[in-house]
């Protein structure tokens, strides 16, 4: 859920605002900070929970806090991938602002629900859960709107 409300987020804030639109600089801003969240969420966990050891324990235990940031960067790839597909098409801006804030709440429709179906809520608790989720990404829409 994380990556992607950041995906949307940076979506929404990378708009040219009358510059020439940059589709692939946007994709790579996107991955360049999902990769940093994830590394820094991932060291914050380590130093909050590690316990003394060895250094090599200490090393092992923060490869592993890493590691466990992946979902951040790939909840990412399909907002990277609609920027990267705008750039090969030649889709306007507005249209892939808008394509990829409504792709990514309904994304974030279907990971909450799923997520909850998972840990064994019943399935209208479970939707009632994903459209939480979705409304994060609906949020960031309106304020994309507002602010704009």
């Amino acid at each position: 859920m994380y990556g992607t409300v950041l995906a949307s987020a940076l979506l929404a804030a990378l708009q040219s605002e009358g510059t020439p639109y940059t589709p692939y600089y946007d994709a790579a801003w996107v991955m360049v900070t999902a990769g940093t969240a994830a590394l820094a969420h991932g060291y914050a966990h380590h130093m909050a929970t590690h316990r003394p050891g060895s250094g090599l324990h200490r090393w092992r235990q923060l490869a592993w806090a890493l590691a466990d940031e992946w979902p951040v960067v790939i909840a990412c790839w399909p907002t990277v991938a609609l920027l990267v597909t705008a750039g090969v098409m030649g889709w306007a801006e507005e249209n892939v602002t808008c394509a990829g804030l409504m792709l990514n709440a309904a994304l974030l429709f279907g990971w909450g629900t799923f997520a909850a179906l998972r840990v064994g809520y019943r399935r209208g608790a479970a939707v009632a859960v994903g459209a939480a989720d979705a409304a994060i990404g609906v949020v960031i829409a309106v304020a994309n709107a507002v602010i704009k």
